[in-house]
């Protein structure tokens, strides 16, 4: 019969993140499948207390750098012996989720809140208002965060008489060690008869609008910080933040770097030898009427100032780089055709000082050539 550390999932499946993922991304994964699996979304379904108690093992064994090392090494049988949280309930997973651990220290504010946002390209240079819907922790209306059903209130924890902490013996020496209550996880008090609307959490999940203001220039994975928007932390405790991570999508016709845009614009071997009068959109949806000089070549680049992106800090545009590519057409009417040879016999006659040279080094590299 297997052992049941043998059945246990790999840490790193359980969060669904690479085995050299940083602790950002580990502490991300997690917060998102803890509101995932969060009850007021997993109504009557059996086995989302046991995913929610596995994703807390798996985050509180990877985030800490000792314990992610042993279990890197040894895996799950490295985790024999190691000190490890107690997890009850869902509610004990949503108290270490919300405030970060017991709240035995004292209040402590509510975690942040990551969103994210994707703008175009013309919405990322424009900049302005956008309004955010959200859902994040909120203090309990029934029991105003307490945490207890009405008429209760919360009990003197039996297993630590109210310290928060036990004294626990082990090793060889028998050395007893100070920890922290497995019962109440520091707080020194128990809930009895928790509420029925938060189930014993203090906190629900709610739905909220945010306004925020769009930077003109922002780029993708540039965070904007909105103090006080994230999660609630408990009655009388200040929020998180509001972490808005920006996403813009790549755009069908500029090419982005940095403040500078990049297109291309395509004219035909007529246009490039006589000069031309070129239309270009910009990002704003305006179009501009821009002047070639004769003779321009293909993959020449001609700078518009003024017309890239806006500099986050300055606010000054950056250019627009068109590259210009001279076409060659694939098929012909016959008129075409016929001034087409007309004027490849004129340049027979009249060859060009660029093409002299190169019909010129072409004949002296065949004269040059040793004779077999």
């Amino acid at each position: 019969m297997p052992s049941r550390m043998a059945t246990k999932r790999d840490y790193y499946e359980v969060l669904g993140v690479s085995r050299d993922a940083s602790p950002e991304e580990i502490t991300k994964a997690y917060r998102k499948l803890v509101m995932q699996y969060h009850p007021d979304r997993t109504s009557g379904d059996k086995d989302a207390e046991v995913h929610f108690k596995e994703v807390a093992e798996a985050h509180e064994v990877l985030r800490d750098p000792e314990k992610r090392q042993r279990y890197d090494r040894y895996g799950h049988a490295g985790m024999q012996g190691v000190d490890m949280p107690s997890f009850g309930s869902f509610g004990d997973i949503l108290r270490e989720f919300f405030f970060g651990g017991g709240r035995g220290g004292g209040p402590q504010s509510g975690q942040d809140l990551e969103f994210d946002l994707e703008l175009d390209l013309a919405e990322a240079a424009k900049g302005g208002s956008r309004t955010l819907d959200l859902r994040r922790a909120d203090v309990c209306s029934k029991c105003k965060g307490s945490g207890c059903a009405e008429g209760n209130k919360r009990q003197t924890c039996r297993t630590c008489n109210g310290h928060g902490a036990v004294l626990q013996s082990g090793g060889f020496f028998n050395i007893r060690v100070r920890r922290e209550c497995p019962t109440c996880h520091g707080e020194g008090t128990v809930i009895t008869n928790p509420c029925t609307a938060c189930r014993g959490n203090g906190l629900v999940l709610a739905e909220a609008s945010v306004t925020i203001n769009v930077p003109a220039g922002v780029d993708s994975e540039q965070c904007l910080p909105v103090r006080g928007e994230g999660h609630a932390g408990g009655p009388g405790v200040a929020r998180g933040d509001l972490l808005v991570v920006f996403h813009v999508r790549k755009h069908p016709f500029f090419e982005r770097h940095r403040d500078d845009l990049v297109c291309q614009a395509f004219i035909s071997f007529p246009q490039a030898a006589l000069g031309c009068s070129i239309d270009i959109p910009t990002v704003d949806g305006q179009k501009l009427s821009h002047s070639l000089a004769r003779g321009v070549q293909s993959h020449e680049v001609v700078t518009i100032p003024g017309q890239g992106m806006p500099n986050l800090r300055s606010g000054r545009r950056g250019n627009l780089h068109v590259q210009v590519l001279v076409e060659t057409p694939r098929q012909l009417t016959k008129r075409q055709e016929e001034l087409l040879r007309e004027l490849a016999e004129l340049e027979d006659r009249n060859v060009s000082p660029q093409r002299k040279s190169w019909l010129d080094k072409l004949k002296q590299l065949f004269t040059d050539a040793p004779k077999k």
